[in-house]
């Protein structure tokens, strides 16, 4: 009896471990999301998983062996735009499922399993990327998940660019907006996503600047896809960019912090407790957003210790004086958190031999800036601030072979942008033969419709010319 009682003890444990063993995981949903170079597949899972990928021509189609898994929900997912032309999947076994995507073209597969963090479970990311790209993939970075939707590139505005002079370059601008794809970063209280409002701002801001002669801006990402923070500065080294610029809207711990700020790196530590909160949140993007195994810290410290020392100083420098116009200027148009440029080791701002700030428009956690982070006017007021601070920074430090060093060098800039506060009895006319400029460019350099204004109005003045000169 004693046997018997052993041996069906042993039994239930045996099928315990064996139910545990062969535990099966189910596969939830998936998302899409499309790059300029690479379309991205985040498969959420019940459970971790084991999976293999690899690629049949004849017709082009990519396999995804997931093993120990299920199908818990139908793979629908909008294809349109990308090089795939449906998604289907069967049983090989029980345990095992296979998902097969038809291709319209060949691509470049990377795969991925990210474990679950604070907000998200187990997910598999299967990055295609376009081989008639040159493009190099990345090495893996983990995107926020999201419920599934289909993202929708907006369409760019055409922009016009005003040519200069052959030999006089224009002065190049990087503008980021933050998070993207399935890091949706920050959220208001009405549905508001940082990723969104960033964008709209980013793409207003590049509107502005690229309409003033001399300057050109670039963006990072151009719709709703995510990009690691490594390359992001990449980027922005490849456009040849003369400053960066990175826009966020950020959350805070208290619903009732508000006000806009501006941050500079630091290597030495940050200049705020909220300065620090921030850098850690913003640089825990690349663990939502899709980084894979890889470390978020610099695997060679000394490598990047000379770097700084070497270009920091004079890079920081810059980063400090552009950051404290954009600040003073975007003061006109909304709260400040802080007065002064903060400092933070926010790591989409290393880049050492790049002039970079970090632009927290406001922080979206709170209601009523929430509400106004996502209304056009205040999105063009917010980057008509921050073109002020830049062409105030670059009429003051054009970089050498530029058309507006061309323009300081030659004496044809009599004065650069100025400040004018609104007195009792001033109209716009008088103001503009004040400072011998036209009351069209006021109107255009401060977005009015109308020539009403208020005692205590702050106003920009553009840069002024010679006379019978441009």
């Amino acid at each position: 009896m004693r046997f018997r009682a052993l041996f069906g003890v042993v039994g239930l444990l045996l099928a315990a471990v064996t139910v545990d063993a062969f535990a099966i995981t189910q596969v939830k949903s998936v998302r899409l999301w499309r790059a300029p170079d690479n379309t991205r597949l985040v498969f959420d899972l019940s459970g971790p998983v084991q999976h293999s990928v690899f690629t049949l021509t004849a017709p082009d189609r990519l396999v995804i062996d997931i093993n120990g898994a299920t199908l818990g929900a139908p793979l629908n997912v909008s294809t349109s735009n990308t090089p795939i032309t449906s998604v289907r999947s069967a049983q090989r076994t029980p345990t095992d499922l296979r998902v097969v995507i038809d291709l319209k073209k060949s691509v470049t597969p990377k795969s991925f399993t990210l474990a679950p963090n604070a907000q998200y479970g187990n997910r598999l990311v299967v990055d295609l990327f376009d081989q008639e790209s040159d493009a190099t993939p990345p090495t893996p970075t983990p995107s926020v998940a999201t419920t599934p939707a289909v993202p929708v590139t907006p369409t760019q505005p055409a922009i016009k660019l005003t040519p200069v002079p052959s030999g006089k370059r224009d002065i190049v601008i990087a503008i980021d907006a933050g998070h993207g794809g399935e890091d949706p970063g920050a959220s208001g209280s009405r549905g508001q996503h940082e990723k969104d409002i960033v964008l709209a701002i980013a793409k207003e801001l590049q509107r502005q600047i690229n309409s003033e002669k001399g300057f050109r801006a670039e963006l990072t990402r151009t719709g709703d896809y995510f990009i690691p923070l490594r390359k992001r500065t990449e980027i922005a080294r490849k456009k040849g960019a003369d400053l960066f610029i990175s826009i966020h809207a950020d959350a805070a711990p208290s619903k009732a912090a508000f006000g806009a700020s501006v941050f500079a790196l630091s290597d030495r530590g940050a200049t705020s407790e909220t300065a620090r909160w921030l850098a850690d949140s913003e640089n825990r993007s690349d663990l939502i957003g899709g980084a894979g195994n890889v470390s978020l810290d610099d695997k060679d410290r000394m490598l990047a210790g000379v770097l700084l020392d070497l270009s920091m100083t004079a890079s920081l420098s810059s980063s400090l004086n552009v950051g404290q116009k954009v600040l003073g200027n975007i003061g006109r148009v909304t709260p400040l958190h802080k007065r002064r440029v903060e400092q933070a080791g926010f790591m989409v701002l290393k880049s050492p031999d790049i002039p970079s700030i970090l632009v927290e428009t406001g922080f979206i956690s709170n209601a009523n800036e929430a509400s106004k982070l996502a209304t056009a006017s205040h999105q063009q007021a917010l980057a008509r601030s921050i073109h002020s601070g830049v062409r105030q920074f670059f009429q003051q430090n054009p970089p050498p072979g530029t058309y507006i060093a061309f323009l300081r060098d030659s004496g044809k800039i009599a004065q650069g942008p100025r400040e004018h506060t609104v007195r009792p009895g001033e109209t716009l006319a008088m103001i503009a033969v004040r400072y011998q400029v036209s009351v069209a460019s006021l109107r255009s350099t401060n977005g009015l419709k109308t020539d009403e204004l208020k005692v205590g109005q702050n106003l920009d003045v553009p840069a002024t010319t010679l006379a019978g000169q441009p």
